[in-house]
């Protein structure tokens, strides 16, 4: 192994698990720190053999495994642009392919087919890839394994061919080999994309065909006609080149809007399709009601083609942080009969855990008696003449009914509440004492600890559109109301991208709302100023505390630019602002605890008011 292989501070809190707080600590108080050996003053790299020695020195040993080692030197080798290619030149060596003519690359090939005799040649690769993903979670699309596992059953497959138009890495791929397929194709835009899922299923022992390219312009398997395709395809993708496709004939349900690229991939999957061969395709939410396409949905269902709509949970596309939504489709056989019915789900609200088995078995009981009525308040057989009007929307809220408050929907409600009193409890009892502050505290605001480098000032855009795109997108109202990012956008120039540590502030709030973000590969969104703290200078939860605090005292008068620029805060080393932060986080744990708690006992109010009211409840003994 390479004494040059090299880490960054966020590497060895990984590596080591103390986190990253206390890496920061070991900088800042050992002069005997190993020294940055490349990298960049806000992220400097580390000689990892240095690092592992200085621990030893410390009685802190820690043992890097052999797939660790394997990836840091990948990490080292290969720069962002090429990581890609490498870590598909690697998984083309395990499928026992074509390797890389570069020499510099030989090591790497060695230590996996090292690490691969030690793993076996499918897990050591499906490592590399993970580690692959977390390091450009921004840039790579990848299907939640639950998702891809979801599509893939509800496609029944069952020996099938299948094709992936826009495989990326190829997880729905995957998830399609656990079904026994005869053949598999796959294609995508990135060649090195494609060369990764190709290796993934090699070493599967699937037999796959993969070409490079974009499906829709460039269709890799024009005469191709298969039993299942399975997609996520890009969502708001507007350059999808609508005007040098206009006469194509895939458009046999109508010629898809500029701005509605999803509805094209439906119809390219449609036209792939052998007569009743099956679609499972991820859809963005706004896909189901925009007028623009309002046609094709309607003509999709005339024909019978489109079988279900189902609305899925946040976080199961990595596309979005809506709520996607899963469309099923059919493509006619001529003998076909026209269905009456289609199945609309709103599983959005189950517990992750539980939405697979929901969704398939609700799926299987509509296809053996499609009238059969629902009244779990999970899914519906709608008629096809109750979806055909002037909107054609597919949303599943105009069309499943709400949960009525029966036995078990109040039962529910009653443990989540007396769960969530117990949280509100246990946040209560966590609180730290809090004294009276004698003695003066020197000052200084937030203005200046910018002009010290203490704090940076990322200002996001102005406007912003945060209704369509890839990212995830947090707003001022998202920050308002206390919940995670619900916008989406697509990245650019002035986009700024949030990390874990920065504090974000809504500019036109009437007091000052100061929230620490806890998650990487999320947009500022619009109105919203992002507070970026030197973590060996400024504790992120201090910096929230007093902000909040400053807001709190200006209730009632708006709260600018400026004001947040002055607000006074503490002039403390970072060790004395930690125990300030870690109350504020215990404050904010209860804020939210109580918030949840309201709104849980009013669903508990409102289904015990109407279940006694419509005797489907009465009281015990």
């Amino acid at each position: 192994m390479p004494e040059a292989v090299t880490v960054t501070a966020a590497d060895i809190a990984r590596l080591t698990g103390y986190g990253r707080a206390a890496v920061s600590n070991w900088r800042r108080r050992y002069e005997d720190f190993p020294q940055p050996v490349g990298g960049t003053a806000s992220s400097p790299l580390f000689a990892l053999s240095e690092v592992e020695n200085w621990l030893a020195e410390q009685g802190k040993p820690v043992e890097v495994s052999e797939e660790e080692r394997l990836w840091q030197q990948i990490r080292t080798t290969a720069d962002d642009l090429r990581l890609a290619a490498v870590v598909a030149d690697l998984g083309s060596v395990l499928a026992g392919g074509a390797r890389s003519a570069d020499d510099s690359l030989a090591p790497l090939h060695d230590a996996t087919r090292s690490l691969a005799k030690r793993l076996g040649a499918g897990d050591a690769f499906e490592f590399l890839v993970d580690r692959y993903v977390e390091a450009h979670s921004r840039r790579v699309t990848n299907t939640p394994r639950e998702t891809a596992a979801l599509m893939a059953e509800l496609a029944r497959i069952d020996g099938g061919s299948v094709l992936d138009p826009a495989c990326g890495i190829g997880a729905m791929l995957v998830a399609a080999s656990e079904h026994r397929p005869a053949r598999l194709f796959g294609q995508d835009r990135d060649e090195a994309a494609g060369t990764i899922a190709g290796a993934r299923l090699a070493l599967r022992g699937m037999d796959i065909d993969t070409v490079t390219g974009d499906s829709l312009r460039e269709n890799g398997f024009p005469d191709e006609r298969v039993d299942v395709v399975l997609c996520d395809p890009p969502f708001g993708d507007r350059a999808w080149g609508y005007d040098e496709l206009t006469s194509d004939p895939r458009w046999t349900y109508g010629l898809p809007p500029r701005g509605e690229s999803e509805l094209a991939w439906v119809q390219h999957a449609l036209w792939h399709l052998k007569p009743g061969g099956r679609a499972v395709i991820l859809m963005p939410t706004a896909a189901a009601d925009r007028r623009s396409g309002r046609r094709i949905r309607s003509q999709l269902l005339r024909t019978g083609a489109l079988r279900a709509v189902i609305e899925l949970p946040a976080g199961f596309s990595s596309a979005s942080a809506a709520q996607p939504h899963l469309w099923v489709l059919r493509r006619p056989a001529s003998d076909d009969p026209l269905p009456s019915r289609v199945l609309m789900m709103n599983v959005s609200d189950l517990d992750p855990a539980e939405v697979r088995s929901t969704v398939v078995a609700r799926w299987k009981a509509f296809n053996v008696r499609p009238e059969q009525s629902d009244d779990s308040g999970v899914s519906q057989a709608v008629p096809l003449v109750d979806l055909l009007d002037d909107v054609v929307d597919l949303t599943s809220a105009r069309h499943v009914p709400q949960s009525v408050a029966g036995g078990l929907d109040y039962a529910t409600a009653r443990d989540r509440f007396l769960e969530l009193l117990a949280a509100v409890d246990e946040a209560a009892s966590a609180l730290v004492s809090l004294r009276t502050q004698a003695g003066d505290v020197p000052m200084t605001t937030v203005s200046e600890l910018i002009q010290s480098g203490a704090v940076s000032l990322k200002q996001s855009p102005i406007k912003m559109e945060t209704s369509t795109g890839e990212l995830p997108v947090l707003t001022a109202k998202d920050v308002m109301l206390g919940r995670p990012a619900s916008g989406r956008t697509t990245d650019g120039p002035g986009v700024v991208m949030l990390q874990r540590g920065d504090v974000v502030v809504p500019l036109a709030a009437r007091q000052i709302d100061a929230v620490v973000v806890d998650a990487d590969g999320i947009a500022a969104g619009p109105q919203l100023q992002v507070f970026r703290p030197d973590l060996e200078r400024c504790d992120p939860h201090f910096l929230a505390c007093f902000l909040r605090a400053a807001g709190l005292s200006r209730t009632g008068s708006t709260a600018s630019r400026a004001d947040v620029r002055r607000v006074a805060i503490p002039r403390l080393p970072v060790e004395s602002q930690r125990p300030y932060g870690a109350a504020f986080e215990r404050l904010q744990t209860l804020s939210s605890a109580l918030r949840g708690l309201g709104d849980a006992g009013e669903t508990l109010i409102g289904l015990g008011f109407e279940g006694l009211g419509g005797a489907s409840l009465r009281p015990e003994g």
